[in-house]
Parts: C-alpha cells; sequence; structure tokens
C-alpha cells in the first residue's frame, strides 16, 4: 500500500470474491483496523484461529502474520476496514503493538460507544473521499477511534489482569522513555537503566513482544518520525537527521533506505506525489 491512509468497506459480495482467493496466510507493511458491524471473522493470528462474531474490533499490527476471512451471517456482512501506515499517527503505532500482542480480536456490545464507533469510521470515509482530503481531520478521528476502542478493550479485563502481564508493563513502561528519547544517540543500557533492568532482560521482553531487538525498535521508531517529518513540514534532511540523533546526514540516509527501501529524499517526493493527485 502506497496510501497513508485507505479506508474501506466489506460486503456480502466482497466476501465472495475473498473466499474465492488463495488467501494463504500472509503480512503486510501496514497497520490495520477492522471494525465489524454484521457478520463474522475467521482470524488465523498469533499462530492461533478464532472465529469472532459482529460487533468486534480487529486489529493486525505491521508484519504480523495472519488472515482474515470474513463471513456473512443471515446472508449479512457489514465490516470497516481501515490501513493507515505507522508514521500517519506515529505517538501511537507502538503502543498499539503492546496493547494488542496475543489479543488482536476484542467483542463489543451493540451500544451507544459502537455507534459511535461506526460514526468515526463513516466521518473518515467520506473525508477520503472529498477532492482535497485533509489528512489533519482523519488523523484526529483515527486518533478518536482509538482511544474509544482502549477504553472499551479495559472495561472487559478482570481487575487483576487490567495492567497485563509484568513483561506488558515493562514494555510500555519502555514504550513511554522511548516516547520521549528517541530523537537522542541512546543505545539499549540507556533504557535498561531507565527501567531497573539488565539489557539481556530487556530485548527478551521485546523479543517476545514485537519479535525485534531493542535496537531495532529504537531505529523503526527514528524511522517512523522521520517519514512523519518528511511529510509534514520542510525542513532538510540533514535537519531531520540531526533532529533524530544522528551526527551524520549520509548515516542517517543509509540506515533510511536500508530499512523503507528509498532514500529520505525519493520517499518525500513519492508522498507529496501521492497527497496531492
Amino acid at each position: 500500500m502506497n496510501q497513508l491512509f485507505h479506508i474501506f468497506k466489506v460486503d456480502v459480495e466482497e466476501t465472495k470474491r475473498i473466499a474465492a482467493l488463495p488467501n494463504e496466510p500472509h503480512n503486510h507493511n501496514f497497520e490495520e483496523l477492522l471494525i465489524g458491524i454484521e457478520g463474522e471473522l475467521e482470524h488465523f493470528i498469533d499462530f492461533k484461529t478464532a472465529t469472532i462474531q459482529a460487533p468486534f474490533v480487529s486489529f493486525v499490527t505491521k508484519g504480523k502474520v495472519h488472515r482474515v476471512l470474513p463471513k456473512p451471517i443471515n446472508g449479512n456482512c457489514e465490516i470497516w476496514g481501515i490501513r493507515f501506515k505507522s508514521e500517519f499517527i506515529p505517538e501511537t503505532t507502538f503502543q498499539l503493538y503492546s496493547l494488542y500482542h496475543n489479543q488482536a480480536n476484542i467483542e463489543l456490545k451493540t451500544d451507544a460507544c459502537f455507534k459511535r464507533m461506526v460514526m468515526i469510521c463513516e466521518m473518515m470515509f467520506d473525508e477520503s473521499r472529498q477532492t482535497n482530503i485533509d489528512y489533519a481531520v482523519i488523523r484526529q478521528l483515527l486518533s478518536v477511534l482509538l482511544t474509544m476502542i482502549e477504553s472499551e478493550r479495559k472495561k472487559q479485563l478482570p481487575p487483576d489482569e487490567s495492567s497485563h502481564k509484568t513483561q506488558h508493563i515493562s514494555f510500555g513502561n519502555f514504550l513511554s522513555i522511548l516516547e520521549e528519547n528517541y530523537h537522542r544517540p541512546e543505545g539499549v543500557e540507556f533504557y535498561a537503566e531507565k527501567l531497573f533492568m539488565s539489557s539481556r532482560n530487556l530485548n527478551l521482553i521485546c523479543q517476545n513482544i514485537l519479535e525485534q531487538s531493542v535496537s531495532e525498535i529504537i531505529e523503526t521508531r527514528k524511522l517512523i518520525e522521520a517519514k512523519n517529518l518528511l511529510i509534514s513540514t520542510d525542513k532538510t534532511i540533514a535537519e531531520i537527521a540531526y533532529e533524530l540523533g544522528y551526527n551524520e546526514s549520509s548515516y542517517f540516509s543509509k540506515v533510511f533506505k536500508k530499512k523503507s527501501g528509498q532514500s529520505p529524499g525519493e520517499f518525500r517526493a513519492e508522498m507529496k506525489k501521492t497527497l496531492t493527485s
């Protein structure tokens, strides 16, 4: 997906098309949020298959191996699909990874809160259809939607599980510290000391939840912010590199191209073309 954001609806006809495809387990380079209004979803993720009936929310993080198969119930199916790049809401993305690890699917109730979620989806869809799309509006709506989902998710957790396991608490704390310091040239030891644990233990936690080392997560957060700055500002590549703690812009460009397949300049040019087309 080349767009920063894409929203679509799955109906009965689309379920037939999907059912006819090979639909092998796969991953993708964007985040995907599914809001089920009618029908059900057979979802293979986290190495197990679950079937969830609407109303539901399902979140698939970037790179996660999964397979979804939407199905009608009583001849009806209506599911909103929302796809977005990590840099679209950079300050939120990693928190989503933590919240939805091993609990990608959430059953909801057809109440006023869920109806508001559906309304937000409709508002984002309407904005995405405008000639001049205001992505700032969509970004705010998506952030509100994710906040509402998290509020509903918390209500479903037993009191003794509201903070998850110890490693999830530590991981969440790491992400909070990372959000404050990713622009600094700090390594694994810095974050481990802040969390009063060894670098080895912090790496084990990160590998378990995101299947990435601490260093990889730090670089990924820097890359997400770099893309955000390339899209939303006129700062030079050298200025962005300096702002993100890189001593040399050439090294920053090398890391950027290795991870994204494009140079910073190529990425900026492509995104400007995408956003103005």
